[in-house]
């Protein structure tokens, strides 16, 4: 079903406002994907913040176009079958959403993406990115860090103690030989 005039202008409303407060924008091809499969995508990226929209490449450039941070950036790459990831909250999900979501369903191959600053990734840098640790991953590595110091030094007194109670264990069933 064909768009009309006043429904294109809102879809490419709607694209500017995703692209406006998305970190990291993804586009990737999905020809051969069903709509099962689609729809385990969208919820999948739902529950990390992503919003993951099919929308016609003209409408997304127009967008582009008409969008000041965004309209020098090379567009040439957004043809065939494309699928968008939007992300407002994490730089990283998007990518690492599609990315999980194509080791089960190879349908999915990274075209680039659109950072906050309005540069264009390349497929492989895409890729690079989704193979990066997630903010929780992040955190919990952190506080590793931060803790072993305190454990090993904590390890290190506990050994003193645990020293001591063994000569004295030692001493005491001597004598009481």
């Amino acid at each position: 079903m064909a768009l009309t005039k006043e429904k294109k202008a809102q879809v490419v409303e709607e694209v500017n406002n995703l692209l406006n407060a998305s970190k990291l924008t993804v586009a990737a091809k999905y020809a051969g994907t069903s709509v099962k499969d689609m729809q385990r995508l969208r919820h999948s990226g739902r529950d990390n913040g992503s919003v993951i929209k099919v929308i016609k490449n003209r409408l997304v450039i127009r967008a582009i176009k008409n969008n000041s941070k965004y309209k020098n950036i090379d567009t040439s790459t957004l043809n065939d079958m494309l699928l968008y990831a939007f992300n407002s909250e994490d730089e990283v999900a998007p990518a690492q959403t599609l990315a999980t979501f194509a080791k089960t369903n190879p349908t999915i191959e990274f075209v680039g993406a659109i950072t906050a600053d309005g540069q264009l990734l390349s497929a492989d840098d895409v890729k690079a990115l989704a193979n990066l640790p997630s903010k929780d991953q992040l955190r919990s590595m952190l506080v590793g860090t931060l803790s072993a110091p305190l454990s090993g030094f904590a390890n290190v007194l506990s050994g003193n103690v645990r020293g001591i109670v063994n000569v004295l264990n030692a001493r005491s069933e001597q004598l009481s030989k």
